[in-house]
């Protein structure tokens, strides 16, 4: 787990802001929003992102059948509350075996959910065929949302990327075969619009796609 704040793009040093500068700056990025250490699953861990996020926090509700919330992060400070969210969830993939679920809400250019896809960012949109039928469609906040297949990611995973909420909607899935997840019409809640039915959000192990 990390213990310090990164760069999202690619998880690299970053200095606070100081003297010269009143944003947190990368070495190789420039200006960008520090991506705070990733908390273990708890409700009080999904409670400090909730509370300081700028963007949605997307998390299938209810979640599959025998699925739990395993890990959450944001990029962003105290100043700029949350302007990426990440939350990952695991459960039974849909042709058996152990599937895993990153969801990243983001604004234009953070740059988080490039670096979980695997591919230089840090937006979707160059590797997205949007003239074509979606791949993918969920309900995001009770709006069908159309998602597309986002090319050039590992083989490793299924990637897929949509607008919602004017926000960059990423979900990530491992194993690539669990893309399947992706075909059924998953109902996405934004969790800062739950109340207390966050405090039922079921929890697992830490995930380890989460901490890349």
């Amino acid at each position: 787990m990390r213990g310090e704040a990164s760069c999202p793009k690619c998880g690299g040093r970053v200095s606070a802001p100081g003297l010269f500068t009143d944003s947190w700056q990368c070495g190789e990025h420039g200006t960008v929003y520090p991506l705070q250490p990733v908390l273990p699953p708890s409700v009080e861990a999904l409670g400090v992102v909730v509370n300081r996020a700028r963007v949605p926090v997307w998390m299938p509700w209810p979640l599959p059948v025998g699925w739990l919330f395993t890990g959450v992060s944001y990029a962003g400070d105290d100043r700029s509350g949350g302007r990426a969210t990440a939350v990952a969830c695991s459960g039974p993939g849909p042709l058996g075996g152990l599937g895993e679920l990153l969801l990243i809400a983001e604004e234009l250019g953070v740059g988080l959910g490039a670096r979980y896809a695997g591919i230089t960012g840090p937006d979707p949109g160059p590797r997205m065929c949007v003239d074509r039928p979606p791949q993918a469609k969920v309900h995001a906040a009770g709006r069908p949302t159309p998602l597309w297949h986002v090319e050039d990611a590992p083989e490793d995973r299924a990637v897929f990327a949509g607008e919602a909420r004017g926000m960059w909607l990423w979900a990530i899935v491992w194993p690539e075969q669990s893309g399947l997840l992706m075909y059924d019409d998953l109902v996405l809640a934004d969790l800062r619009e739950a109340g207390a039915e966050v405090e039922l959000v079921p929890c697992g192990a830490l995930s380890p796609h989460i901490l890349a």
